[in-house]
């Protein structure tokens, strides 16, 4: 059978919220994923691995960095992980300007290896961009979306603390992370002397009380394993893996279909409007054609602007829905060029339990509420953490012999390090577009990549670490460093646009409800769909954008509308 009532592209996290809810309403939904099978606790092939049961300790061999410079650059890209990642030559790009994709082609997607922090949007990040005229107003505000975060925080299990704050709206919590004693030390310090900075723990989707819905779901409670990017045997984090996709295929109306490459959307003309997708084997390179009242686009944000830019027809030249030629503009992303390190002295009999999955945060405290004329656009978010010895401490700590080795199995001081994640400015120079001449191995055009930071991210980093510098200082910390680590956009993993949402057809791509202007019956809810990228982590957001997608297309179904 080739026709359904919806398709979903990508079964990352918001293709996995599209396939949920779409098969909870009774939609026969056909679910595409271009990677190969992944199913929870079965394929988590190293979760309960030992370092000592990797060859290499969980270091990668030079011979697999060296053919693989960018995914190299990822944290979370392992001896442990690297069955997860899609390797460099695997499904090649041209950087027209250095741009490091990572990508995790199976089903679950990068939802198997996401950092897992959750928060929501402000009205700040809806409205603030357009306020400062940096980019179209978006089409939805945060009332809007509210009761749709809320929807998924009670499905997905985010843990965190009612805290108050109009920058940062609290939500659906589970029981919150604790900070240990020198974080909740440096925190009261920096509030005494920063009263409009508010300190908080982070916000995660870990369960740390699995509520009844969770224990339905088959998953149980966080174990603070920090080994996560791994697959996680007990569920106790979100992922499509363990939670919606199960939870779909549980109404009997999904089909998954691995190893299948979206060539293009299907578009007939005389109907006006978009009829099913062409798909290609990864393995074998057939060809088949698929067919469906709906389709939800969710490969994610730069294989989504691929999938459309390629999908031409007499109508649409240049891409399915691309009349005002902005699909593939205004790619953004998040800045985190800046980093500050430190030394606390304090609290040597201090230590903490288990390997928490989430920082402190404080929320964004530049241009909240207007331009402050600080020579730069917009705002950031910072984090951090404080931690016994580390890792590094090896590295960092000189000597040789017994005795250094001996100095080492103590806890020694404690080590601070603290990031930022900036609101970059979405730009039309920041595009991607389709190789006129390299395809790859299915014969579908390679993308190119032309995206880069501006002076303004740069001035927005430096501003952080004179204050992050600034902050630890006045909380007693010392030997304090900071500077720009000048990494690329993309290693951020948060890269968003292409696809904008907007109200009027002439300057985005989508409506208020995440359809595509020129052809309705198509939807876009992954991170292509983002008109700005705010400083809040955009997962949550995604999710709740698909959910209320998903729900406004079965009433529209239901109305005979689509």
């Amino acid at each position: 059978m080739n026709t359904y009532d919806a398709i979903v592209i990508g079964s990352g996290i918001s293709g996995g919220w599209a396939a949920k809810e779409l098969c909870e309403h009774g939609l026969t939904t056909l679910l595409l994923e271009r990677g190969r099978p992944v199913q929870h606790l079965k394929d988590y092939p190293t979760a309960t691995k030992n370092p000592w049961d990797f060859p290499h300790r969980g270091q990668l061999p030079l011979h697999i960095t060296s053919e693989n410079p960018v995914v190299s650059r990822c944290y979370a890209f392992s001896e442990a992980t690297q069955h997860f990642f899609v390797k460099d030559n695997e499904h090649p790009y041209v950087q027209e300007k250095p741009f490091d994709w990572i990508r995790g082609y199976q089903v679950g997607g990068k939802s198997l290896l996401w950092a897992r922090q959750t928060q929501r949007w402000s009205p700040f990040e809806f409205e603030g961009p357009a306020r400062d005229g940096i980019t179209i107003p978006w089409p939805i505000g945060y009332d809007d979306l509210a009761p749709w975060y809320s929807y998924v925080e009670k499905f997905a299990g985010i843990s965190g603390n009612k805290d108050g704050l109009p920058q940062l709206p609290d939500g659906e919590f589970l029981p919150p992370w604790e900070m240990n004693c020198v974080e909740k030390h440096i925190s009261e310090k920096i509030m005494q002397h920063y009263p409009d900075r508010p300190v908080i723990i982070g916000r995660c989707a870990h369960l740390t009380k699995p509520q009844p819905i969770h224990i339905e779901q088959g998953r149980g409670q966080c174990q603070a394993r920090d080994l996560c990017e791994r697959g996680c045997p007990f569920g106790g984090y979100f992922n499509s893996n363990s939670t919606t996709i199960p939870w779909a295929q549980r109404t009997g109306k999904l089909t998954l279909q691995t190893f299948s490459v979206v060539h293009s959307i299907l578009y007939d003309e005389k109907k006006g409007r978009a009829t099913g997708v062409r798909v290609i084997d990864t393995n074998t390179k057939a060809v088949t054609e698929y067919q469906a009242r709906i389709i939800f686009v969710n490969a994610a944000c730069l294989n989504t602007n691929l999938i459309l830019l390629n999908s031409i027809s007499n109508r649409f030249p240049h891409g399915l829905g691309n009349d005002n030629g902005l699909l593939g503009h205004y790619i953004a992303f998040h800045n985190y060029r800046g980093n500050v390190n430190a030394q606390f002295d304090g609290f040597p009999d201090g230590y903490y339990y288990g390997r928490r999955p989430t920082e402190v945060f404080m929320p964004s405290f530049r241009n909240l509420h207007k331009s402050e004329g600080l020579g730069f656009q917009r705002g950031y978010m910072s984090y951090f953490s404080a931690s016994r010895a580390g890792w590094w401490r090896g590295e960092q700590t000189a000597g040789i012999g017994s005795a250094w080795k001996d100095a080492l199995t103590e806890p020694g001081s404690w080590f601070i390090n603290m990031g930022m994640q900036g609101e970059t400015i979405p730009k039309f120079s920041n595009h991607v577009r389709l190789s006129p001449d390299k395809k790859d191995e299915w014969g579908i055009p390679q993308l190119i990549t032309s995206v880069a930071y501006d002076d303004n991210d740069d001035k927005m980093a430096a501003d952080f670490v004179a204050q992050g510098s600034e902050m630890l200082a006045a909380a007693g910390c010392t030997n304090i460093t900071g500077g720009n680590n000048h990494q690329n956009p993309g290693l951020d993993i948060h890269e968003m646009g292409g696809v904008r949402m907007g109200k009027d057809p002439k300057t985005s791509l989508l409506n208020e409800w995440n359809q595509l202007h020129a052809c309705k019956n198509v939807f876009v809810t992954d991170g292509s769909c983002m008109t700005s990228t705010g400083n809040q982590n955009p997962s949550l957001t995604f999710m709740a954008l698909t959910a209320r997608a998903a729900n406004h297309a079965v009433e529209q179904i239901k109305k005979k509308s689509l």
